[in-house]
């Protein structure tokens, strides 16, 4: 027992008394190795250690996404934005900003949102709106990064489902009987995702709103446009929307 917590001392010694440059390198090791609780370790002690330099800008970098790998989400983003903030010229700054985002993207992506089927729609989409505001920053100060296209892709998908989220706030206030909310709802809809499948969707839950408030024009205006654009929705089948399961498993929207 004398003889392991001698050992155990020695090892914590190690980040006390180990150079910069090899402090960097165990750091860049066990991050290789997927040992990232190592990684964090001997990166957070070097960045005490030596608070300024060109190792310790990498290793600020390389420990957010050692959080990031560790499931260590906030630590994570915070750490990325203070690398930001404090290295705003660093030459790989870009890629700062892609893992920002990336960090937001997969936040809520846990097993069980993966392997159980769950609808991330139905959930809070604050993360979400931050991952695309995070994209949307890269591809703006970098279009021309390797990062850029990736983040255009994530950002496609993103929006797709913050179109899809607000349907679902749509629905509940077409179920609910409010139909000026509804109608609201979709016209932002409309105004901001008009590109994604969702746009049907919200001329659908226009329409019916309209229609029940006695707005007989406006329901075959908003009719006419979805008919035009959108010809095979189910709305003209006559089972639309069904709620069904769907709306036992939606959680309490947040406006």
């Amino acid at each position: 027992m004398l003889a392991a917590g001698c050992h155990r001392d020695k090892k914590t010694e190690e980040t006390e008394v180990l150079p910069v440059e090899r402090m960097y390198e165990v750091g860049k090791e066990a991050l290789s190795n997927g040992n990232n609780t190592k990684a964090i370790k001997y990166y957070q002690r070097l960045i005490a250690r030596f608070p300024f330099g060109p190792y310790t800008e990498q290793a600020s970098m390389e420990l957010a996404f050692a959080q990031y790998k560790d499931s260590k989400n906030e630590d994570a983003y915070s750490t990325i934005n203070r690398f930001i903030k404090t290295y705003p010229t660093q030459k790989h700054v870009d890629y700062a900003y892609y893992l920002r985002g990336v960090i937001n993207f997969d936040r809520d992506r846990t097993f069980l949102d993966r392997y159980a089927n769950q609808d991330m729609t139905k959930r809070d989409q604050g993360n979400t709106l931050q991952s695309f505001e995070d994209f949307s920053e890269l591809v703006s100060k970098f279009p021309n990064s390797r990062y850029t296209d990736d983040a255009r892709q994530r950002m496609i998908y993103l929006r797709d489902n913050l179109a899809r989220a607000q349907i679902n706030v749509a629905l509940f206030y077409l179920k609910r009987g409010a139909y000026v909310a509804a109608i609201n709802r979709g016209k932002d809809i409309l105004e901001r995702y008009e590109r994604t499948p969702e746009a049907g969707d919200a001329l659908a839950v226009m329409t019916l709103s309209y229609r029940a408030l006695g707005q007989e024009k406006l329901a075959s205006d908003a009719e006419r446009v979805l008919k035009l654009n959108y010809p095979e929705h189910a709305y003209f089948q006559g089972h639309w929307p069904n709620y069904g399961h769907w709306w036992n498993r939606m959680i309490p929207f947040r406006s």
